[in-house]
Formats: structure tokens, sequence, C-alpha cells
């Protein structure tokens, strides 16, 4: 039986579907045409404290009401997340567009505090990029950024894939160039992300020693310290962005 984790960071079993679905409803009105989705409430309360804050008392957890509406939420999005709590699975994504919705799903289990969903999310996006030999583009990272605070698993996930992407390159694409220069934050998490790998000394070129070129010739010849990559960056900005326009516009604490 697989489990999930509690409010104290251990993990607590999973109960069964049919324990959970109580003959108890209540009416969810979901985007700006209040879409209807009757849901059980047992089942609602127990993956989501989100909910349960608003169904139940705190004291004698008894229902308190039977409705509640999340306009802002789109129907889409909360389709997956009801597809999700009665069949605990996610369908993975067949190209990289498809990775849009699933980070929309992720920002609401954020908001509805479900972490197992959080988790799941983040485990199918790391399989989509690892199985496909790809890394997320500059414009996923910055919409994760504008959704997201720090200590988020979605970030760690994808800042780590993206150190790997820079690090191993032979020099840094121009469109990551500007906004690693425009965004403090994504270089330091960069940086942290390459820490964490806890490599060995000797596994790190020290510019200290005496050396010709210090690394700075690659199979294609000599590169300069601060060479970035031109060409086709805007091109593969424009790939990234196909058919996922709602995602290009950034704000918050995104990557400018």
């Amino acid at each position: 039986m697989s489990s999930e984790p509690s409010q104290n960071g251990d993990e607590k079993p999973q109960k069964p579907l049919h324990e959970l679905l109580s003959s108890t409803l209540v009416d969810l009105y979901v985007g700006e045409e209040n879409h209807h989705y009757p849901l059980h409430e047992k089942l609602l309360c127990y993956h989501s404290p989100y909910f349960a804050s608003i169904f139940y008392n705190k004291d004698n957890k008894t229902s308190r009401t039977k409705e509640y509406g999340l306009p802002e939420i789109e129907d889409q999005t909360f389709a997956l997340f009801v597809g999700w709590l009665y069949a605990r699975a996610i369908r993975g994504p067949e190209e990289e567009r498809d990775i849009g919705p699933l980070l929309d799903l992720y920002f609401l289990a954020s908001k509805l505090q479900i972490e197992a969903l959080e988790a799941d999310i983040v485990e199918t996006v790391r399989a989509f990029y690892h199985n496909n030999e790809t890394y997320p583009g500059l414009r996923r990272v910055q919409y994760v950024y504008a959704n997201t605070d720090e200590d988020n698993m979605m970030r760690e996930m994808m800042v780590g894939s993206v150190a790997r992407y820079l690090t191993l390159a032979d020099s840094i694409p121009e469109h990551w160039a500007k906004a690693l220069k425009k965004n403090g934050q994504l270089s330091v998490d960069i940086i942290r992300s390459i820490q964490e790998w806890h490599l060995e000394a000797r596994q790190v070129p020290d510019a200290r020693d005496a050396s010709v070129d210090r690394g700075r010739h690659t199979f294609k010849g000599p590169v300069g310290f601060s060479h970035v990559e031109e060409g086709s960056s805007m091109q593969e900005v424009k790939e990234e962005d196909e058919g996922d326009a709602e995602e290009s516009h950034v704000n918050g604490n995104g990557v400018s």
C-alpha cells in the first residue's frame, strides 16, 4: 500500500478509496463559468487540508458548509485534479507542450496543500525530461518561478536540471545568459544546486594551477571566458513557447 506525507513530515498509509467514498457530497464551482463538481467530502478533505479547513469545524470535524467556489482556477486544471483524486494517477506528457497543464495542476496542488499530488507531478515531469534526454526550457523555469516561492520541489528539480545542462554545455545560450544577468535568485539557486552535488575537489578544475587555457578549449576550438552562444537561441525559445502562449507573460517572482 502506498503512503503520503503527513503534517509532521512522516509518511502515513494511504486509505483505500472505498473507505473515503462517503455518502456526503460537497459542491464545488470552478472557473468563471462556475462549472459544477459534486465530490465526496471525506475523500476531498482527507487529501486536502485546505478543503478540510473549509468544510469541517476545527473542533469536532462536523461539516459546516456544502458549497465552495474557485473562480480563479481553470476548469481544465481542476478536471485533472479530480482525475488524480479518484484514480491517484497522472497521465504522463507525450510531448513538451503537455508540461504546461501539469505545472498548472502543480500550482493548484500547492494551493490545496496536497503534498502527495505535488510529489507525483514533480516525478512525472522529471521522468519526461530524463526519458527524452531533454532539459526544462527557460520559459518553463520562468513560469515556475513566477508561481512558486523558495524551497519548492518543482523549482529544485528544474533548477537542478538546468544546472547540469549549463555545466555540461560548451557555452551559455544567449537567452539563458540574459536571464541569469537579470535574475540574481536564479543564478544563486543554480550555484546552490551545483554545491549539492558534493563534488570531490579533484573533480573540479583549479584555476590556480598552472594552465594554458584554463578550460577555454572545446572540441569546437578556443572560446572566450565570457563567450555566449548565439544563433539559434531565439528559435529555441520560440519552440519552447509553441502552443503555450499563456505562459510567456511572467510576473511576480518570475525570471525576467
